[in-house]
């Protein structure tokens, strides 16, 4: 037990120095992209007027853009570290101003979608797995129609269907208060969720028809314990490792849905802004909220490594020695 623990500790240890030396790499493949684009960003300053070479030089020394590259990137980086991510070239407002101003919404559509997810995700894919009838046909046939459907087609089928024709639920918007929020994000949420909630729940009925052909459970069933207490204890139990684990990979993707859901439902939250941004040119607010987003994807991803390795002593894990 006591190795296992060192193990574990040293295996944690190496996945955070990974986790760090990820970030570098993403942080410095992001700043570096946006500038080895060919537009020049005086030339977005400059708003299409023929500037003094005066004048550019003001501009390339306000913004830096006078030093070189790695200075650049260094400083950048420095700033970032300490919640300064730079100023909208647009808005001239800081980006973290931006950025706290949104990603409540954000987080409120990410947090809703999640909970889709994990609670219709997990039971479609229990009962399809159980019930192998016209029930479970009926469910295994929806969710391959879930898994080909991308965000903005749900997004735009859900608007017509439950915001115009049968006026349900609001098409655009995020609301205020949580009643009223929740009510205008419960369509982006079903379009967030959707493939993702299809994906967990054909996992799930792999994972729970794997288990319920495990010999522990034919032992069970022959003792006659009670089939509930063996499909809660030896079954469902036993099938959550997995899929605990592609949930938590799987929302974390969610992330990079929230630009489409978010554009197509006209919310205010992180993925508008950066669509909008990008459309403008705001080299400032496009870094900021991409190293948000890797930063969360790559933080997510790492824990739920870890996670693993914790809940699973079963799995042969790099550099973790099972005791």
């Amino acid at each position: 037990m006591l190795n296992r623990a060192r193990s574990l500790t040293l295996f944690i240890v190496r996945r955070f120095a990974g986790l760090c030396l990820t970030l570098l790499v993403a942080s410095f493949a992001i700043f570096g992209a946006l500038y080895l684009q060919p537009s020049d960003p005086i030339a977005f300053l400059a708003h299409g007027r023929q500037l003094s070479p005066q004048s550019v030089a003001i501009l390339r020394a306000e913004y830096h853009l006078d030093q070189p590259f790695l200075v650049r990137y260094w400083e950048w980086l420095t700033s970032a570290l300490h919640g300064d991510l730079g100023q909208s070239l647009v808005t001239k407002t800081a980006v973290s101003t931006l950025i706290s101003g949104r990603i409540g919404t954000t987080v409120f559509l990410l947090a809703y979608g999640s909970l889709l997810i994990i609670v219709f995700g997990v039971l479609l894919g229990i009962v399809s797995a159980l019930r192998r009838g016209l029930v479970g046909g009926a469910i295994t046939a929806g969710l391959t129609v879930g898994i080909a459907m991308p965000s903005f087609v749900a997004a735009i089928i859900l608007i017509t269907v439950f915001a115009v024709q049968l006026s349900w639920f609001p098409a655009f918007g995020q609301g205020a208060g949580f009643a009223d929020r929740l009510w205008h994000l419960t369509l982006p949420a079903i379009a967030l969720a959707l493939s993702a909630t299809a994906y967990l729940s054909r996992l799930t009925r792999s994972a729970v028809r794997d288990e319920l052909g495990r010999e522990h459970v034919e032992t069970a069933r022959g003792r006659g314990i009670p089939w509930r207490l063996i499909l809660r204890r030896h079954v469902v139990r036993n099938a959550m490792i997995p899929i605990t684990t592609v949930s938590a990979i799987t929302i974390a993707a969610l992330m990079v849905g929230t630009a489409v859901v978010e554009t197509a439902f006209g919310i205010a939250g992180l993925g508008s802004l950066l669509v909008q941004s990008v459309s403008d040119g705001d080299f400032a607010v496009v870094q900021g909220i991409a190293l948000l987003l890797v930063t969360g994807f790559v933080v997510i991803n790492t824990i739920v490594d870890v996670l693993y390795a914790v809940l699973d002593p079963r799995i042969d894990v790099p550099g973790l020695a099972v005791a």
